[in-house]
């Protein structure tokens, strides 16, 4: 009778019962995506997933949103531009000198509003993080630190596996895409004779006053370690920098992430003589050593190694002790190591393969042009831990390149698990050349990730419209169709910014004489930053795109033109921008992309076979642009048009149109029936 009693509890709905309430047994919730790190590249996406309906869930160890921000850079001052006036209007425009905001539908969480200075206080970047994970509503795990992520194979999940997120208190989330926005978080050390001795850059103290009258040795050579040296150059003795390699100075690489002005006040000090200097050697070849008076001396470590026994300076020979002028002969009273940082694989288990075990790959994953992870399919690396893909060649690293690198990676995911093709836009052919000049005038992805992201043309059949897609990864070009969902079979445009291939690296004079081009002729030779468009017959195979030629972006194109560079960045010059670009575009396509004027399409239509696309798309469907009395007498004038009207007849004025214009800063030329004038003003 006891066991019939019991059985109740033990039957079926009893078992289920007890699965669902035992921790080790429960299933762990199940969620699409998964996002590590709440900061500015965790945000992003999330905000993209959110907007576009999807499950996901984003995991933050610390409280608020941004807690890198929190303690660094640890003299506060971000080197991100923050330019709140650039005299346009154009939000997109405004976004290529906008180096700190995320992308969103809403203008309140723009930088500009929360602060006023060019390069802000990292508060300001804590503050503006928390008010668009709270306004947007993203959906953030706080206080959650993910501690081990493995696979669990199921022929089900998506990628073939679900990732299963351990936190720190044992709970289990499984995800079937993981993208990982956690940063640079471990700090880089060099393991060398007496490197215990220095002082990490992430706790060194920052008030000026523990320094006065010292000597320092700082080792590394970037922004960190001049940002340390700025803070404690005026209470110093002396400040010497160490490092294997020479300075490299963001306005001679074009590379934001190298030394940036406001923190090379020791270069000045350094070239004027006032003490303070720059050296350099391989720390691998160096030792520290720590005399009787807490002293810190450097030597090259084959000193050491000839030392028998007690390794302080008391007792070994010392390079000055043979060589009386010797550069780092003086003791030091602080050592403080500045090397950068690395990612943090502690958390991922080996079957995710996502360190190559190379130099360069203890510094950042092992990832593809795609952002995926080259171990483990769904495995995606955003923001700074993605730099790997353009490092120390396009902003990737930071958030003004970030931003559109996240951007793109989600519109991979949504084709691919969602059959959402890429977003485009379809439009006549007459339109392509204005389309152009507007993305290359106002495009902040294109303008900001130079080399990485470009906006790709795909061309209709018999070249009567095109397709236009903003923004993809050039270096997986060939896997375009895959991609995207969409098709490059009539051929293809593609648009990048690229500076000359002479122009940038540590040992450029980028102030030379005549740096700057500015005839048409020889925009092949642009220095500064400007418009490249390639031209293919048929997409480049992944054979092509791998062994492309060197420095060069891109596969040897059909053709290729570049749009001279402009002091003003601003090419919208009709005969020094507009024209050639327009010439290059009609003789890929073997076509006329000029528009016309009503009576010049009717005169093409008496005198012609074959209309140009303007008037095949506009005049012969009832849509065009009428002129004018004014406008004709004007064009008659200037020996742009013959004057067809008969002696003593005038034309009705009339201000009526047939149909819709073309958008403003389209071309409008005459037909070939005009009286030549042998300019370039003939075609406008």
């Amino acid at each position: 009778m006891g066991l019939s009693a019991a059985a109740p509890l033990w039957g079926p709905p009893g078992l289920l019962l007890a699965i669902a309430l035992h921790p080790a047994l429960s299933v762990p919730p199940r969620r699409d995506y998964c996002v590590l790190g709440a900061g500015p590249a965790g945000l992003q996406m999330a905000y993209f997933l959110q907007r576009a309906g999807r499950d996901y869930a984003v995991f933050e160890r610390a409280p608020r949103p941004g807690s890198f921000f929190t303690r660094y850079p640890r003299h506060r001052k971000l080197i991100s531009i923050n330019k709140r006036y650039t005299g346009k209007a154009n939000a997109e425009f405004n976004l290529r000198h906008d180096w700190n905001s995320l992308l969103s539908h809403d203008p309140r969480l723009l930088f500009r509003h929360y602060s006023r200075a060019y390069f802000p206080d990292a508060r300001d970047m804590v503050r503006y993080l928390g008010d668009f994970a709270d306004t947007l509503g993203l959906r953030v795990q706080y206080n959650t630190t993910i501690a081990h992520v493995t696979l669990d194979k199921d022929r089900q999940a998506w990628n073939g596996h679900y990732f299963i997120l351990t936190d720190q208190k044992g709970q289990v989330h499984q995800c079937s895409v993981l993208l990982v926005a956690t940063g640079l978080s471990v700090p880089n050390q060099v393991d060398f004779p007496g490197s215990e001795y220095a002082e990490g850059y992430e706790s060194v103290s920052v008030d000026p006053e523990d320094f006065v009258g010292q000597n320092v040795l700082i080792l590394g050579r970037g922004n960190s370690a001049f940002e340390t040296a700025e803070n404690i150059l005026g209470v110093t003795n002396f400040i010497h920098m160490l490092s294997r390699s020479r300075v490299r100075l963001s306005w001679a690489t074009h590379y934001v992430g190298d030394l940036r002005a406001i923190n090379n006040g020791l270069l000045d000090t350094y070239q004027l003589k006032s003490l303070d200097g720059l050296l350099e050697s391989d720390l691998m070849d160096l030792a520290i050593l720590k005399d009787s008076k807490g002293k810190f001396h450097v030597t090259p470590k084959f000193f050491l190694e000839e030392a028998s026994t007690n390794q302080s300076a008391d007792s070994i020979t010392l390079p000055q002790d043979d060589n009386d002028n010797f550069a780092m002969r003086v003791p030091y009273d602080r050592v403080i190591r500045c090397l950068g940082w690395n990612f943090d694989f502690s958390i991922f288990n080996k079957s995710l393969r996502l360190n190559s075990g190379n130099a360069f790959g203890k510094k950042y994953p092992l990832i593809r042009a795609s952002y995926e992870s080259k171990g483990s399919r769904g495995l995606f690396i955003l923001g700074t831990a993605s730099h790997s893909v353009d490092y120390r060649k396009s902003a990737g690293g930071f958030i003004h390149g970030f931003r559109y690198t996240v951007r793109a990676v989600h519109r991979l995911l949504e084709h691919r698990h969602h059959s959402v093709t890429w977003p485009a836009t379809k439009l006549p052919i007459t339109q392509l050349t204005s389309s152009i000049v507007r993305r290359v005038n106002e495009a902040s992805g294109l303008y900001q990730m130079f080399g990485v992201l470009a906006d790709v043309i795909l061309l209709k059949e018999n070249s009567t419209a095109f397709e236009y897609l903003e923004e993809f990864p050039i270096q997986m070009l060939a896997q375009l169709e895959t991609l995207t969902g969409r098709k490059a079979k009539h051929g293809l445009f593609v648009i990048n910014m690229e500076y000359g291939r002479n122009f940038s690296g540590p040992d450029k004079d980028v102030f030379f004489d005549d740096r700057s081009v500015g005839h048409t002729e020889d925009a092949w030779q642009s220095n500064f930053l400007h418009p490249v468009i390639y031209y293919y017959r048929y997409l480049p195979t992944e054979q092509e795109v791998r062994f492309r030629p060197a420095h060069w972006p891109l596969p040897r194109p059909t053709a290729i033109h570049h749009i001279v560079e402009d002091f003003l960045t601003d090419w919208t010059a009709p005969i020094g921008h507009i024209l050639p670009l327009r010439r290059f575009l009609e003789n890929c396509l073997d076509t006329d992309l000029r528009s016309f004027y009503a009576e010049s399409c009717f005169l093409f239509t008496l005198t012609c076979q074959k209309l140009p696309p303007f008037c095949q798309q506009g005049y012969l469907r009832m849509q065009g642009l009428v002129s004018t009395e004014s406008l004709r007498q004007h064009r008659v004038e200037s020996r742009l048009l013959q004057d067809y009207a008969p002696t003593g007849r005038r034309l009705e004025d009339s201000s009526q149109q047939l149909g819709d214009q073309e958008p403003l800063g389209s071309p409008l030329a005459p037909g070939p029936l005009a009286q030549s004038v042998d300019s370039n003003k003939e075609e406008l």
